[in-house]
C-alpha cells in the first residue's frame, strides 16, 4: 500500500544550518497495517509524514501509494487517496462552517466538483449515521459551527472525517497530543475502530511509548533521518516500555538523555 524508496530530504541544503531530516529511508507498508512511529524530537517522524503526503518535494526517492508513484505529485493531488488528523484539533477543518458543511466537504475529497446542493438529503442521513457511532451526541448538533466543539469532540470529528471516503492511506501525525489524557484515551479507541471497521491502512506518530504498543499490528523507531528498528506481531505485542527505552538507547548510541526524556 505504501513503498519510500530512499526516501531523502535535507533542509537549508549548502548552508551552516543543513539539517538531513531523511537520510534514505525504505519503508514498506502492506495493506491494513496500522504501524505506529516514535523517535525523538527532530527523529524524522512527521518529516516522513509531510513527504507522504506531498506537503513539500522530497530532495531523492521515490514515494508509491497503492502501486501509484506520488513523488511529483502535488499534495492537493494526492487527496483522493490520503486521509489525514493533525496534532492540533484547530486544524483539518473549518470553524466557521457547520459540522455536517465540513462532513459535506470531507465526502467530496479528490472528486471533481460541479454545480449541485451543497449537502443533499442522503447524505445527511448518512452523516447523523456516522456521527452516532461516535458516542457523542454530535449527531444532534449537526448545524453546531465546528468552532464551537471542544479539542476532543474536534478531533473525532476529524478522524471522521479522514477515513469518510476510505482512502487507501490513513495518516494521524500525534493527533492525541494535545489532548488530555481521558480524551486522548477515548479518540484513540476511535481511532482503533475507525480504522479496523474501514479496512484502513494507517500510519500513527506518538511519543507515547505505552500508545505505540498498544494500538497497531507494527512499531517502527526513528532517529536522526533514518529507521532504527521495525517490529510487529507477537514480537511487538510482547514489548514493554522498557524494552523500548533500552533499544533506543542502545540503537541511538550516547547522547541521547533529552530524546530518552521525550519519549515518554
Amino acid at each position: 500500500m505504501l513503498d519510500l524508496i530512499g526516501v531523502r530530504k535535507v533542509f537549508n541544503a549548502g548552508t551552516i544550518n543543513e539539517k538531513v531530516a531523511l537520510d534514505g529511508i525504505d519503508f514498506h507498508l502492506s495493506e491494513g497495517d496500522f504501524v505506529t512511529v516514535i523517535g525523538g524530537n527532530g527523529a524524522g517522524k512527521s518529516t516522513m509524514l509531510n513527504a507522504i503526503a506531498g506537503v513539500w518535494p522530497v530532495d531523492g526517492g521515490k514515494i508509491l501509494i497503492d502501486g501509484q508513484d506520488v513523488t511529483g505529485i502535488p499534495e492537493y493531488k494526492r487527496a483522493a487517496l490520503i486521509g489525514r488528523v493533525f496534532q492540533d484539533p484547530m486544524m483539518g477543518t473549518a470553524p466557521d462552517m457547520q459540522i455536517v458543511e465540513n462532513l459535506a466537504l470531507a465526502l467530496r475529497r479528490g472528486k471533481r466538483r460541479g454545480l449541485s446542493w451543497g449537502v443533499t438529503q442522503k447524505e445527511k442521513e448518512l452523516f447523523c449515521e456516522q456521527l452516532a457511532s461516535l458516542g457523542l451526541g454530535l449527531e444532534d448538533r449537526m448545524t453546531s459551527k465546528v468552532g464551537l466543539l471542544s479539542g476532543g469532540q474536534r478531533q473525532a470529528l476529524t478522524l471522521l472525517m479522514a477515513a469518510l471516503t476510505r482512502p487507501r492511506l490513513l495518516l494521524l501525525d500525534e493527533h492525541t497530543a494535545a489532548l488530555d489524557p481521558a480524551t486522548a484515551a477515548k479518540v484513540l479507541e476511535l481511532s482503533d475502530r475507525i480504522v479496523s471497521e474501514n479496512g484502513l491502512t494507517a500510519v500513527m506518530i506518538t511519543h507515547n511509548m505505552t500508545d505505540a504498543i498498544r494500538h497497531g499490528n507494527r512499531l517502527v523507531m526513528m532517529n536522526e533521518g533514518k529507521i532504527i528498528f521495525d517490529v510487529s506481531g507477537e514480537e511487538k505485542a510482547s514489548l514493554t516500555k522498557r524494552d523500548l527505552m533500552d533499544k533506543f538507547a542502545a540503537l541511538a548510541g550516547a547522547g541521547k538523555e533529552s530524546d530518552r526524556m521525550a519519549l515518554s
